[in-house]
């Protein structure tokens, strides 16, 4: 009677049939987790790359805000030495006041009638 022999030369039973499909199974199985895994990681960063680019655009508009309101503070604070200035008082005085110096002549043009 022939006998079923493997690449060794053992015998081949069904206990060895039956190892071998469960190790195919489990190949088949981390195989079908690790393809999940990737098809997961693949649209996790397709997520994280819109909304990478979306914080950059926040950044970039915050940024120019940033430059803005900078560049409003240095006026500010031009602003404010300038306010503090004798030349800023005698304007104003001038101006809301209708204050004159002791050597200015105040000159008023003629109403038309």
């Amino acid at each position: 009677m022939a006998q079923n022999r493997d690449r060794n030369g053992k015998r081949k039973t069904k206990m060895n049939a039956n190892a071998n499909w469960g190790n195919r199974l489990a190949l088949i199985g981390i195989t079908v987790v690790v393809f999940s895994l990737s098809v997961v990681v693949h649209f996790g960063k397709a997520s994280l790359e819109e909304k990478d680019l979306e914080y950059r655009a926040k950044e970039q508009n915050l940024e120019k805000v940033l430059a803005e309101e900078e560049a409003r503070a240095a006026q500010l604070e031009e602003y404010r030495i300038y306010v503090q200035t004798k030349q800023y008082v005698e304007k104003v005085a001038k101006e809301k006041l209708g204050l004159v110096k002791k050597d200015e002549i105040l000159l008023k043009p003629k109403e038309s009638k």
